[in-house]
């Protein structure tokens, strides 16, 4: 998992890119640079690392939103485009943020998209949990996303970054 989250922080950082990263070095590196993105915290990547151990498909990390006439919205820690699913990281700071982060998702919903919020506990002690809540999310709008998971998801299920 560190190895994912300091690969995620150089993307962040700009620092390197995935096809840098996909260049040299052992198989296992490979895989996980294929997973790179930029993450604005070490805890989206658990997050995010979780849904893809699940099976599900690797969402897009840090997407802007907007709504019908093109105005931002906001910005997703995690998104499925196919069924307009937001998920959210909220960390510790999330309580000095509250008001900000309601009005957010105010907009969001308004917009028409679908939020879903986790936090430490949540991916720690509740993984299933939390991975149950995003497939069911999926499954309740007749989602059309890809039914399975994605090859880079199949591809790494089982292999622990270290």
């Amino acid at each position: 998992m560190d190895a994912l989250i300091a690969i995620d922080m150089a993307v962040r950082r700009g620092l390197t890119d995935r096809e840098a990263l996909g260049c040299a070095g052992t198989r296992r590196l490979r895989n996980l640079a294929d997973l790179a993105a930029p993450a604005e915290s070490p805890m989206e990547t658990r997050l995010r690392w979780l849904l893809i151990q699940a099976g599900l498909p690797c969402p897009q990390v840090q997407t802007d939103l907007r709504d019908g006439d093109g105005r931002f919205v906001g910005r997703a820690d995690l998104y499925y485009p196919a069924g307009r699913l937001v998920i959210e990281y909220d960390g510790g700071n999330h309580r000095d943020r509250l008001v900000e982060d309601d009005r957010r998702q105010n907009l969001l919903v308004n917009a028409g998209f679908r939020l879903l919020r986790f936090t430490a506990a949540d991916i720690y002690n509740r993984p299933a949990v939390v991975a149950a809540q995003v497939r069911q999310a999926q499954n309740a709008r007749n989602w059309s996303g890809e039914a399975r998971a994605s090859r880079k998801a199949r591809r790494t299920r089982g292999v622990e970054p270290a």
